[in-house]
This record gives structure tokens, sequence and C-alpha cells, in this order.
């Protein structure tokens, strides 16, 4: 064997990349001493007055360009800090919601100069408009709730009334009137009475009424729980009925009457009076019976003073006592 050894494959490569690394090195030399090329600024000149102010905690972005020791710095830029806080917007918005309050409830564009009335016949619109109390107001501080129930409450003969506001200064009513049916006097006084059995005064002529001539007061309505604006009814609804119900049954030249205790009746012309009760379901039939005992006692010749048919199951009159019963009762 020779005093030489031979190399290994990997100590071969080893001496291989050191003769590399050797010859990398002093290429890299050779270009650091070679001479850089020179760089043109484009940038005005600043003069010498002017002074940049620096800004503390600047950053530095280094770019390799293959040249050393050449920096670029990003150029920065200062603006005003404000400081903002929750008081001064709230004074802000606070100043201008009341100068807008104030244009709003001063403004006389937005003030109701007069009130549109729809669907009055008997009522004027003068009167509507003073009960509401809106001429003069802002449109914007009407309270359509409140006009409603001011009107109901001072105009029985109201059915319904409905109050819109539009922009910029209008209001609009709709009102419903009641139609009267009844014509009630009662000593004096006298009232207009609709189907619903509420009492209201009477304004202007209605025909058709049918007139009640009565010493006291019917009984009374019961109060509306779902209109609580509606006025209490001056008689019930079942006496209304049975008005109506009678009425085309009067005869010519009598006048419908009411009394407690007998209820609807009239006084016939030929000298008796008639009492029918105060219940429509049934009417048709008292009527039916109550001429038949007409005719029954007229053919008979007889003059009766009261025909009640308030029970039709159980009819009575009471006849005049004759005048020698008198006498026989006075010899007695």
């Amino acid at each position: 064997m020779s005093d030489k050894q031979e190399l290994t494959r990997s100590e071969v490569a080893r001496q291989r990349r050191a003769v590399r690394a050797v010859k990398e090195l002093e290429q890299t030399s050779k270009r650091a001493l070679k001479p850089a090329a020179p760089v043109v600024s484009r940038t005005p000149k600043v003069s010498g007055s002017l002074k940049l102010r620096r800004v503390e905690n600047q950053r530095r972005y280094n770019v390799t360009l293959g040249m050393p020791a050449i920096h670029l710095h990003k150029p920065s830029f200062a603006l005003p800090n404000f400081r903002s806080g929750w008081r001064p917007v709230s004074l802000l918005t606070s100043i201008i919601l009341g100068i807008v309050i104030y244009l709003v409830l001063a403004l006389p564009y937005f003030h109701i100069p007069s009130v549109t009335v729809l669907g009055n016949n008997r009522l004027t619109r003068e009167e509507i408009s003073a009960v509401t109390g809106v001429i003069g107001q802002s449109v914007f501080v009407v309270q359509p709730d409140e006009a409603e129930t001011r009107l109901r409450m001072n105009y029985p003969e109201l059915a319904s009334v409905v109050v819109g506001i539009y922009l910029p200064n209008h209001v609009y009513v709709t009102i419903s009137e009641r139609v009267p049916v009844i014509f009630w006097q009662q000593g004096e006084g006298y009232t207009w009475i609709d189907s619903s059995g509420v009492a209201f005064r009477p304004r202007g002529v209605a025909n058709g009424l049918v007139s009640v001539t009565s010493g006291i007061n019917p009984p009374a309505g019961i109060i509306s729980l779902d209109d609580p604006s509606s006025p209490p009814p001056f008689m019930q609804k079942e006496l209304v009925d049975a008005i109506l119900a009678l009425a085309p049954s009067v005869p010519a030249g009598s006048t419908m009457t009411f009394d407690s205790a007998s209820g609807l009746g009239w006084t016939d012309s030929r000298g008796w009076v008639a009492f029918f009760g105060m219940s429509a379901y049934d009417m048709p039939l008292k009527v039916r019976v109550y001429q038949s005992l007409v005719d029954s006692l007229v053919s008979r010749g007889k003059s009766p003073l009261l025909i009640n048919v308030a029970y039709p199951d159980a009819p009575f009159y009471r006849m005049a006592v004759q005048p020698e019963e008198v006498t026989a009762d006075s010899g007695q």
C-alpha cells in the first residue's frame, strides 16, 4: 500500500466547496471596491430657510439595491390632534333641537288658519271650529283625540267624529250626525231622539218624526262601554223600537202617549184610552187584538173607557158606569 492515502468522496466534495467559496469571496470584494454610478435627484431643492420638523418615533425602511450604506426613509406627515367628547356634541345637538322647536312653534306657516268640516248637515262649520279650539295653534301641538272628545261631549247629535291633521297647517273634521226618529215632548220641553235612544237638541226641521207626549222621563238606556265618548241614552233601545212599531197604527188626529205603568198608547177620538205596553217584540199581535176588541165593542154599541192589550194573551177593557147602576148603588 502506498504511503499516500486515497481521499474519500466526501473529502473531495469538501475541498471543492472550499475552493468555490474562496472564489466567490474574491469576486464580492472586487464588486465592493468598484465605484458606484452617480445618483441624480429629481426632487426640488429646498431653501436653507425652510426647516423640516422632525417627527418622533420615525420608522426606517431599508431597501437593498446592491450598493452598501444606502437607506431610504418613509416621509412622515403630522396632523393636528382634535380631542372630542360627548359634552360638546350634546350641547350642539341641544342647541340645534331648540332652534328647530322654536321655529316650528313660532313660524306662522305652521299655524292653523281654519278648519275644514265634512259631513255636516245641521251643525255649522263655525260651531265645529269653535269647539275644537285649534284655530291659531301650531299644527304640531294639536291632539286629534282631544278634539274628537270635545266635539262628542258638546254635541250629542254627533254619532262619529274623525279629526285629521295634515302639513303644513290643515285640519279636516269629518262628522256623522244622528238622524232623529222621535219627537219627545215632556211638559214644556221637547227633544229629538235617534234610533239608539240618544236625545239631542232639535235643529231646523225634520220630517217624518213620531210625536210622543209624556209627563215623566222614560226608562234610561245602558251606557256603551265600547264607546266612552258616546252620551248616555235618554231611553231604552227596546222602547224606541216599540214606538216605531206602534206609530203606523196611531189613528189620525191622535198623539202617542207614554205612561210608566201601562206603557205606550193614545187617546182615541171615540172616547177611550188604549195602552200597548213597552215591548216591540209582539206589537203587531197587540194591534190585531186591540182592533178585534174595538170591532166587537162597537158592534154591540158599547163605548169603553180603557182598553189594555199590553199582554195580548190576557187583554182587558173597562166600561163606563151606567147611570142606572149608579142609582142602584146609591139606593142601597
